[in-house]
């Protein structure tokens, strides 16, 4: 008995069928500048920056939402008041974790932390130092001592900021520029910007705004990421608090 003759529409020609434009696609996709490979990859880093201009007032505290997720991570404080008769004035930066840090010095307790003023292009990532704490000094002023630490009168400069996003370490940075009046122990401040990197781990440079790939940026301030500057009285155990370490804010950066 003689075989059938297959019919074109057999499974033995449909899958050389298939082969053949599967090669095909291969071959666009090479030329292209498409490989496989690439379409697994996910996206490579990625830094969410958004811009600011909010003036810190006295007696005002600015709270800091890095990654919009409607938590705290930080809070920007600027106290004036009376310590024992003297008139004194602190701009610190307040981690709203105890997790969270500032790039900074001062560990022990007679060496109170304060921050760094870094500029831009400076590294942020697991090799800087960081300091923890309710209050890290950024700037103080006293009426008999005039104006010390390194924002005192500052236009550019960075705080490097470490915080905790689902249990992963994240590092970011706020932009602000700064002035101090030694005679009123007035401090004023400006956030003018703040970015973080949505890699986990991953080193972000002060002022740095584009992640190799993509850039997100928010052309307005988040409601939820930065709340409205509140006043807050400054008490005199919150100004006790810089005394032990005043002699860390004589010294001239």
């Amino acid at each position: 008995m003689k075989n059938a003759a297959r019919c074109p529409g057999t499974p033995s020609n449909l899958s050389e069928l298939i082969r053949y434009r599967l090669n095909m696609y291969a071959i666009a996709a090479a030329a292209g500048g498409v490989g496989t490979l690439a379409l697994l990859q996910p996206s490579e880093a990625k830094i969410v920056y958004t811009p600011a201009h909010v003036r810190i007032g006295i007696n005002q505290t600015v709270t800091l939402d890095l990654n919009h997720d409607g938590k705290t991570d930080f809070s920007l404080q600027n106290l004036s008041g009376t310590f024992e008769g003297t008139g004194e004035g602190f701009l610190n930066a307040l981690p709203a974790q105890q997790s969270n840090g500032v790039e900074g010095f001062g560990t022990s307790l007679f060496q109170r932390p304060y921050a760094f003023a870094l500029r831009a292009g400076n590294k942020i990532g697991p090799n800087a130092q960081f300091v923890f704490g309710k209050y890290i000094y950024m700037l103080y002023a006293n009426a008999t001592q005039g104006c010390h630490g390194s924002w005192n009168d500052v236009k550019h400069r960075y705080l490097g900021l470490k915080f905790i996003i689902k249990r992963e370490i994240h590092y970011g940075w706020a932009r602000l520029k700064t002035a101090c009046n030694p005679e009123n122990r007035r401090i004023t401040a400006v956030l003018t910007g703040y970015a973080y990197e949505t890699i986990a781990n991953k080193s972000i440079a002060a002022g740095e705004t584009k992640g190799p790939d993509d850039v997100s940026s928010l052309k307005q301030s988040s409601p939820g990421a930065l709340r409205p500057p509140h006043s807050k009285p400054a008490s005199l155990g919150m100004l006790a608090m810089g005394a032990p370490g005043l002699s860390i804010w004589r010294r001239e950066e």
